[in-house]
C-alpha cells in the first residue's frame, strides 16, 4: 500500500470520522441521483490514489497507443480485405465508410487497462465511453467527506474533472463538421436504460453553459426537409450514446431517422459512426498481431509491445504468441485456459466475457465451441493489481481487497482523467453489476 493510502486508512480508525464520512457518502449520492440503476455508484470511502510520476506513465502510454490505433483506423478505410477481418456487418461498414464530418471519428475515447508492474490497455471503447458525469459528480460527494477533508491537510491532491473536456470536444467536432453558427443538442439512447440519470447530468450541464439539450430515444427522432428534429425540437449536434449495432438490430423504421441525418451530413454526430471500426475487439488483434507490423511506425510498434496484450481472432489455423509458433490456435486455447479470456468482438458491459481461470475443462471447451460459431476474440490474461479499499458496509466500514482499474478518457488523443472501479470479482464492470466506481486523485506530495 502507498504511503497516502495507509495515511488515508489510519484516519478512518476513528469512528466518529468514519461514521460521518459514510453517511454523507451515501447522503451525497441520494442527494445527486448516483446510481446505476437501484444501486449506488460508489461503496467505498478512498478514492483511487496515484501519485504523479505513475500518472505521467499513464499519460504516455496512452498517448502512444492512441496514435497506433489512428494507424490502424487510417489502413482499414484503406484497405477492404483487413476490413473484413473485423467482421463488420454491411451496414456497419457503410455507416464507418461515410464522411463523419470531424476531424476525429472518435472525439472522445476510453482505453481500459490495469497498472501493475506495467500498464496494460485490454480494451478501447472508442464508439460510446460511459462515466463522464458520474465521476465529476462523485468527485464532488468525495469533496465533502471529512475523512477527505482531514487527508487534504497532509497531501496535495489534483481530481480529474472530465466533463468540461467532453463539452469541449463536441463543440470543436460541431465547428469542424461547420454546420449552423449555434449547436442544438439531443443526447440519444435507448428509453429506459440505468444510465439515464447520467444523460440527466450532462443535460443539466450543457443547459447551463448555454446549449439547448434534449433527451430522447432513436424513435423520438425524425428527419424531414434536411433537418433532424427530437421530440419536435430541430438538432444538429447529437451525443450519440446509443450503440451502432443496437440502433441497425432494431426493426422499427422509425429508429432510422439518426442514420438517415448522419449520412446526409445534416447532423454532427459525436461519437461518429465511423468509431466502429476500431471499437470492435478484434482491432487489438490487428495491433498485436506481427503480420499487421507494417501497418505501424517503430514508435508504436513499441507502444503495442509494451501494452497490448496478446489478441487473437478464435479461429481454427496457426499463429504466434511473442514469437512461439503456434500450429493450431484452437488447440492452444483449449490446452491453456488458466492464461485466457474469451471477448464476443463486438459486446459491452462484460457480456460474453469468459474468464478462463474461473472455470473448468468442460465449461473452456465448450465456451471455445460457441467462439468458434461467432465473432469472437481470445486475449491472454494481464496482471490486475488489488488493494484494501474501506468499504461502507450499511454503517459500517470494512477494508476488503478489491481488484481496481484505471480507464483513461482521451479527447482528440489528448488524456482528460480516468475511470476507476473496483471490485470484488474478476471482472470489472458497473454495468455487469459486479463494479463499483470511486474518484481518482493525482498524488502530488505532502502538503
Amino acid at each position: 500500500m502507498s504511503e497516502p493510502a495507509a495515511v488515508y486508512h489510519e484516519l478512518l480508525t476513528d469512528e466518529f470520522l468514519a461514521a460521518e464520512s459514510v453517511g454523507v457518502l451515501q447522503g451525497g449520492q441520494a442527494q445527486r441521483s448516483l446510481f446505476f440503476g437501484r444501486h449506488p455508484l460508489c461503496s467505498a470511502l478512498r478514492p483511487n490514489l496515484i501519485d504523479h510520476a505513475r500518472y505521467d506513465r499513464v499519460v504516455a502510454a496512452s498517448h502512444a497507443v492512441y496514435s497506433s490505433f489512428r494507424a490502424l483506423e487510417t489502413a482499414l478505410l484503406d484497405d477492404a480485405d483487413l476490413r473484413a477481418e473485423l467482421d463488420l456487418e454491411p451496414a456497419e461498414e457503410r455507416l464507418a465508410l461515410a464522411r463523419p464530418g470531424a476531424a476525429a471519428s472518435s472525439p472522445s475515447s476510453r482505453l481500459d487497462g490495469f497498472f501493475t508492474d506495467e500498464l496494460r490497455f485490454v480494451e478501447y471503447n472508442a464508439e460510446t465511453p460511459a462515466g463522464m458525469a458520474y465521476g465529476d459528480n462523485l468527485t464532488e460527494v468525495f469533496e465533502a467527506l471529512p475523512v477527505m477533508q482531514e487527508f487534504r491537510k497532509r497531501f496535495r491532491l489534483r481530481s480529474l474533472p472530465v466533463r468540461d473536456h467532453q463539452l469541449a470536444a463536441m463543440l470543436r467536432a460541431f465547428r469542424e463538421w461547420g454546420g449552423a453558427p449555434a449547436p442544438a443538442l439531443a443526447i440519444v439512447d435507448w428509453p429506459g436504460l440505468p444510465t439515464l440519470t447520467e444523460f440527466e447530468m450532462f443535460r443539466a450541464y450543457f443547459v447551463g453553459r448555454g446549449i439547448p439539450t434534449v433527451i430522447c430515444g432513436p424513435g423520438d427522432l425524425d428527419f424531414r426537409g434536411g433537418v433532424l428534429y427530437a421530440d419536435g425540437q430541430p438538432v444538429n449536434l447529437v451525443y450519440k450514446r446509443v450503440l451502432v449495432t443496437e440502433l441497425l438490430a432494431s426493426e422499427d423504421e422509425g429508429d432510422r431517422a439518426l442514420t438517415d441525418a448522419y449520412l446526409a451530413g445534416a447532423v454532427c454526430c459525436v461519437n461518429t459512426f465511423r468509431a466502429k471500426l476500431v471499437d470492435k475487439k478484434m482491432s487489438l488483434a490487428l495491433l498485436s498481431d506481427p503480420r499487421y507490423a507494417t501497418l505501424y511506425s517503430s514508435a508504436q510498434r513499441r507502444a503495442i509491445e509494451r501494452h497490448i496484450p496478446w489478441t487473437r481472432k478464435v479461429r481454427p489455423g496457426p499463429t504466434t504468441r511473442h514469437g512461439q509458433h503456434i500450429v493450431d490456435l484452437i488447440g492452444y486455447l483449449c490446452s491453456h485456459r488458466q492464461q485466457l479470456v474469451l471477448k464476443p468482438n463486438d459486446e459491452y458491459g462484460g457480456r460474453g466475457v469468459v474468464l478462463g481461470w474461473t472455470i473448468d475443462d468442460h465449461e473452456w471447451d465448450q465456451a471455445v465451441s460457441v467462439a468458434q460459431t461467432r465473432s469472437y476474440v481470445v486475449q491472454e490474461a494481464v496482471p490486475a493489481p488489488r488493494e484494501s479499499f474501506p468499504v461502507a458496509l450499511g454503517s459500517d466500514v470494512r477494508f476488503l481487497d478489491l481488484t481496481v482499474d484505471l480507464d483513461r478518457y482521451l479527447y482528440y488523443g489528448q488524456v482528460g482523467g480516468c475511470l476507476s472501479r473496483l471490485s470484488s470479482s474478476a471482472l470489472l464492470n458497473v454495468t455487469a453489476g459486479t463494479g463499483s466506481v470511486v474518484p481518482t486523485y493525482v498524488v502530488d506530495g505532502p502538503t
